[in-house]
């Protein structure tokens, strides 16, 4: 399904639905998932891409949150075990059991942890993911050859889950698209309307591509844009106050050589009280993440240079080789968008503010979702259509999407390259490339993509600019921005053949990208390529 015939499909229901979504990350669609799988008419815009702005710049985990747990946040951390499990068996392809070790060097610490990390397996239950257990200091060492041995006695290990998050977004799409939903990207709400007695019936919007002007009627509008919730509460009721505040959450991109082996390692106190992971991802490693206040909600938020240097030094102290900048193959910056903090509270402690979401139906009848994180997107989502349905009176139809394969579902996948992300399509790809074995090509010697998968984008996963394929489809901006960037003319003149654009286009495209891509490097980087 491609954007023609879903913009096709919404002028077929007169542009009258159950629900209307605004926003398109890992919210927004696991509340279309939700809806449409109970049978509902939906209808879904995302103003720029599917996770262009928080949900493709998390950790990277499905967790329940141990730091949760030592706030004494326990029914968030039930919650998210909960949902943790739900997912991994709902998306096998994509979700999988992580190993992480804390290191021990103090005497107190491997106990402590221990009892800890015990209690967080029996909150999991049934759904645990593997038992938590002290090891000794040589056994550390082999797990993860490359940990700082200086002081080490031991370690604790405990298990969570390890994601893809614009991937699962891509498939969550796709679902919410199976189950009747229509979706688009690049599609802006202007405007709210309501009725005569001043309940939201419906918006009006605008798609960026084509300039396509829509009006769609809606016994049920939902504002799931996160970061962005004040600027559609505003369109509703412009003296509206501010309701989320940003938080910036920094990673590092490094080889997966700092730590030699599978493992992860959880640093459960930073210098400044924070935790921070070292965790393998893609053949790469993830060091982050950084919580700094921060006072404007930007889409391309940049990582202050203060940040990085915590997280090499702090991440230099549980290594035995100390990461520096130039090791450095990506650094990429997320906005959380948190509760505002209470009149008279310390809006610079922003590791208090809540993490719990949070559903507001104002007197308009507009449904707003806020906070949360990708483990809980799912009980979110029931959440809000649950609310939306109380507060509207739109009949009530039970939820389905604990037990609902995500599209690309598949038990057993091959991790050692790229294409496991694809589950089941991953065999569809394949015959792409065995009718046109030249589409079988790798795009970079580095990345495992080829140029069947930029068709496959485009075709199967609304991909429409060059951003869209490097960043979120194939995920090279994150694993190696150089790369990506050598990648980029490649994969433009492939979408122009495939879409029917120009030289002039893919000239735009190449210099867009080339321009972005410049602010997840910490040094500059020109491509060789002409």
């Amino acid at each position: 399904m491609n954007r023609k015939e879903i913009k096709k499909r919404i002028a077929e229901r007169g542009y009258t639905y159950d629900f209307a979504v605004i926003g398109g990350g890992a919210t927004g669609l696991g509340i279309a998932v939700d809806a449409a799988s109970r049978g509902y008419s939906v209808v879904l815009f995302e103003q720029h891409d599917f996770t262009k702005a928080t949900s493709s710049r998390s950790t990277k985990l499905v967790h329940g949150g141990v730091r949760y747990l030592a706030q004494g946040n326990v029914g968030l951390v039930v919650e998210a075990l909960r949902e943790r499990g739900i997912l991994k068996n709902n998306a096998p392809h994509l979700v999988k059991d992580q190993r992480f070790i804390i290191g021990a060097y103090k005497w107190w610490e491997k106990p402590f942890y221990t009892i800890g990390l015990t209690l967080y397996d029996v909150l999991a239950g049934k759904r645990g993911f593997g038992r938590s257990l002290p090891m000794g200091r040589d056994k550390v060492i082999r797990e993860i050859p490359r940990i700082n041995r200086k002081g080490l006695r031991g370690g604790i290990v405990y298990h969570d889950g390890q994601f893809d998050d614009s991937r699962l977004a891509v498939n969550l799409m796709q679902t919410a698209v199976e189950q009747g939903a229509d979706v688009l990207n690049y599609v802006k709400v202007t405007s709210l309307t309501k009725d005569t007695t001043g309940k939201v019936d419906g918006l009006e919007a605008v798609d960026m591509i084509d300039n396509t002007k829509y009006a769609i009627r809606a016994r049920s509008v939902i504002n799931a844009t996160g970061i962005f919730v004040d600027e559609i509460l505003r369109l509703d009721d412009p003296s509206a106050p501010d309701i989320v505040r940003p938080s910036q959450g920094v990673h590092l991109i490094v080889d997966r050589s700092f730590l030699g082996g599978d493992n992860a390692i959880m640093i459960p106190k930073t210098s400044d009280g924070r935790v921070l992971f070292v965790v393998p991802w893609h053949d790469k490693v993830i060091l982050g993440t950084t919580d700094t206040p921060l006072e404007e909600f930007v889409l391309e938020p940049r990582a202050l240079p203060e940040e990085v240097e915590f997280i090499l030094k702090t991440a230099g102290e549980y290594l035995d080789r100390q990461p520096t900048r130039e090791d450095v193959l990506c650094v990429y910056a997320g906005l959380r968008p948190l509760a505002a903090p209470k009149p008279g509270a310390d809006a610079s402690k922003t590791k208090e503010l809540s993490r719990s979401h949070k559903v507001i139906v104002s007197a308009s009848n507009l449904v707003t979702i806020t906070g949360g994180k990708w483990t809980t997107y799912r009980d979110m989502a029931e959440d809000t259509i649950d609310k939306a349905i109380e507060a509207t009176g739109i009949e009530k139809k039970k939820c389905v999407t604990r037990n609902l394969h995500i599209h690309g579902y598949r038990k057993n996948v091959d991790r050692s390259t790229f294409r496991y992300v694809y589950g089941s399509d991953a065999d569809k790809i394949s015959a792409l490339e065995q009718q046109n074995p030249d589409l079988a090509r790798k795009l970079h010697p580095r990345l495992d993509n080829t140029a069947a998968e930029v068709i496959w984008a485009i075709r199967n996963e609304m991909a429409e600019t060059v951003e869209d394929v490097l960043a979120r489809r194939f995920r090279a901006l994150f694993l190696d921005a150089r790369a990506s960037i050598d990648m980029a003319p490649e994969v433009a003149g492939i979408m122009a053949r495939e879409m029917g654009r120009d030289q002039k286009w893919i000239d735009e495209q190449v210099d867009s990208y080339n321009q972005d891509a410049q602010g997840y490097l910490l040094v500059d980087y020109v491509s060789k390529q002409k």
